[in-house]
């Protein structure tokens, strides 16, 4: 099995190095070009939002055509990070480091559950998420999954385009 000092290993030597385009085309960015990962969030203590209810959110200017690529889950491969398990504190640590680490992809996914433990029905991790996607500055849009990609226990971020 490989352990966790291996996997940030392996991570830390994928990251420093720069991919090639073999076809000539655009130099992919290296981590030096990068932005830094997005802190200044603020953290929930209670959920407000329950586990079954589909989420969405735009910045000014987004298509419904966008919106509905994410809502249709009309998206070929995507990076995706499965948050389930994870407390409060564990989520507000990895999701600034995934965003960091996708920066250059246009979506990704966000697996966060619908919070069937959490009291009330609110999901907290939920509520988390959504709260986290809102203020991050390179979100523009996102939108629960439909049910084939994780349903309201999910969802899709859009992310500005960033010029390497």
């Amino acid at each position: 099995m490989i352990g966790e000092e291996d996997k940030q290993l392996f991570r830390d030597t994928v990251d420093a190095v720069a991919p090639m385009d073999k076809d000539g085309g655009t130099r992919m960015p290296t981590n030096a070009e990068r932005k830094p990962p997005f802190i200044a969030f603020s953290h929930v203590i209670n959920g407000t939002i329950a586990g079954n209810k589909i989420v969405h959110y735009a910045k000014s200017g987004i298509s419904e055509k966008q919106m509905n690529i994410m809502k249709h889950g009309h998206i070929d491969s995507v990076a995706e990070i499965d948050l389930h398990g994870y407390t409060v504190e564990e989520a507000c640590e990895a999701l600034p480091d995934f965003i960091y680490r996708h920066q250059f992809e246009r979506y990704v996914r966000i697996v966060h559950g619908k919070g069937y433990r959490s009291r009330n029905g609110m999901s907290i991790l939920k509520t988390q998420v959504v709260n986290f996607l809102s203020q991050h500055p390179q979100v523009l849009a996102f939108h629960s999954c439909p049910p084939k990609d994780g349903g309201a226990g999910a969802v899709f971020a859009l992310l500005k385009k960033i010029d390497g």
